[in-house]
Parts: C-alpha cells; structure tokens; sequence
C-alpha cells in the first residue's frame, strides 16, 4: 500500500514579539503531532524581526530564531523581500497593532497576498482600518487571510461561528475581551483596592503595558469589536463608529455597591447585527455575579447570541504568546482542512 506524504507547508513569520517567538515554539513543538494527524508539514523557513530577515529554505532551527532575534546574526534581507522572493506558502503577520495607520503590517499584508501567500495574523490594526479592502483582496488572489487571533487570542469566536454555528443566525456578540481590564476590576473588588494601584501590581506583572491607555481606556476592545462588526454582520465600520468608555473613572466604592446589590462591574463590549445596527459600544458595566459573562482574573468571555442555539458563552484566555500562538496554528492548520 502506498502511504501518503505529508503536504509541505512553508511559513515566514513577520515579528518576532511574544506572540511570533510563540507561533516558532508552538510549531516546533507540534510538528510531528501535526504531520501525522492532519497530513501536512509545517516548516519555518523565513523569521523577519525590523530591520531585516533570516531564511533557510530548508528549515530554519530554533537556534538560529533566536540568534537573529538577539542580533547575533544578522542578514541584508528586507521583510519585503522575504515576502516576496522567498518560496512559501504562508505568511504569519505579528507585528503590533497600529490602528493609526496599520503600518507596518497592512503592508506586510498587501505584499503577501498580492504574491500568493496565505496569511494568518494576530495584528488588529490592519483589520480594524482596511478590512474590506484586505478581504476582497484575499478573495480576487484566491488566497486565505485568516485572523483568529485577533479578537480573543486563545478563545475562539471567529472560528466557533464561522464552523460549528454554521447556519445560525448571529444576533449578537457581547462580553469581555481586554484580560488587563478584567485583572485590574477583578482584583480592585476582591482586595478593595484603588484604581492606580492595581494598575501599578499589573504593569510589574506584566500583565499591563508601561502605557497602557489602550487597554484600560476601551481602544483594545473597540477594535476588535470592529474586527466582528466586518467579519461577522458584515458591516463597514472603523474605530470612530464606536461609542467607547473606559475603566479609569471606576472607583472602589462603586464596585463594593454593585458587589452588595448582587453584580460585579466589568468592561463590555457589544455588537449587534439587528436591522439597524446600531450597538457598537464598550463601556463598563453591571453584569450580575451568577451571569456567565462574570468571569475573574486576566480571562476572556463571550457570549453569543444565536436563532438557532440560543446564547453560547466561550471562556479562554485573551493574551499570553502560546495562548495566541495556539490561535494562529489553528488558523494554519485550517487552510488546508
């Protein structure tokens, strides 16, 4: 009988943060498990990091990843180039958000599609801005341009739609999706401690940025709610169509009133895909404490409201480099599925 060979499958990842560094590991470490179970052979044979890129057509080793991350080699190879002139079939874009412009990485994207590779990204910037314009592309290159991450990191929702509720009619998306505002509130009720010192417990975790506006004023979560409002309503929305409040102003004393009245106060997010349109909201929120959407610590949760299922409430984890890294490697593995 003869046996099948493993499909290769070439892959350049496009920064090497957390998120990139776990994309390698999760690869190296799932390779064979992969092979064997879905029939395809994942093979990193191109890293890029600003300014340049390192590729070995026939693999690159996990030594050599991390050489180059640590400047101990160093290569004349733009980013671009690697796109471009390196043969393989999938780009995985991690560079960070920039919902400025989306630079670097809508053009990172552009030139992957536009070369006939596929691209698997946790980068929001350039869906938050260019979505439309990024899919028709995808769509007129025959080509895949997949985005899990994005939204929920480890805990699917894209997916989770797009697959298992097929059919359904999606009414709603509404729950928790920025782990470091979860982490600040979560902890300021428990502890009964002020704003600005929890803030300063998670900045030397970790767990918060040095600056971190993005997350604690509502941006983070605005954005990747215009993520689902394109991918899932099918709708043509930015950032400034979202109504955005942040968790700043929360106090420890509204959070012991809302603790003794029976709910807990958590930063929601909100779309809908009713005839109108019109829930494109973040802000803070009662949420009863026996609600699925109360959920502690630095965990994601969403609740999606269906015709057909009724609400399916997923819980993971948002953030954290295997976490997110997990995401991508189920979108890789899902082009070829």
């Amino acid at each position: 009988m003869e046996t099948k060979l493993p499909k290769l499958v070439r892959i350049s990842i496009i920064g090497l943060g957390n998120v990139g560094r776990g994309v390698a590991e999760v690869i190296r470490r799932k390779q064979e498990e992969i092979k064997r179970k879905y029939g395809i052979y994942l093979k990193i044979v191109g890293v890029a990091d600003l300014p340049g890129a390192v590729v070995d057509e026939n693999g690159l080793s996990e030594d050599a990843i991390r050489k180059f991350k640590s400047r101990e080699t160093t290569e004349d190879m733009t980013t671009l180039d690697m796109i471009k002139d390196v043969e393989h079939e999938i780009v995985v874009e991690t560079t960070p958000t920039n919902v400025e412009n989306g630079e670097p990485g809508l053009t990172h994207i552009i030139t992957a599609l536009e070369s006939d590779r596929h691209v698997v990204t946790s980068n929001k910037g350039p869906l938050a801005l260019q979505y439309g314009m990024l899919m028709d592309l995808a769509a007129k290159k025959g080509k895949e341009l997949k985005f899990e991450a994005s939204v929920g990191g480890a805990m699917p929702i894209i997916s989770l739609i797009n697959d298992n509720l097929a059919g359904n009619g999606i009414i709603s998306i509404k729950g928790i999706l920025n782990g470091t505002c979860n982490y600040i509130l979560t902890r300021m009720r428990e502890e009964k401690l002020p704003y600005k010192h929890v803030l300063k417990e998670a900045q030397e975790r970790g767990i918060a940025e040095t600056d971190p506006s993005n997350d604690v004023a509502g941006r983070d979560t605005a954005v990747k709610l215009v993520i689902l409002a394109n991918s899932i309503f099918d709708r043509n929305v930015s950032y400034k169509d979202v109504e955005v409040s942040g968790i700043t102003g929360i106090t420890s004393e509204a959070l012991k009133l809302a603790d003794g009245a029976g709910y807990v106060i958590k930063l929601i997010g909100e779309v809908d895909g009713g005839s109108s349109g019109e829930c494109l909201k973040v802000a803070p929120r009662l949420v009863p404490k026996d609600d699925p959407l109360n959920v502690g610590g630095t965990l994601n949760v969403a609740t999606i409201k269906t015709d057909l299922a009724g609400d399916i409430t997923v819980i993971g984890k948002g953030a954290g480099p295997i976490e997110a890294a997990s995401a991508v490697l189920s979108d890789i593995i899902g082009i070829y599925m």
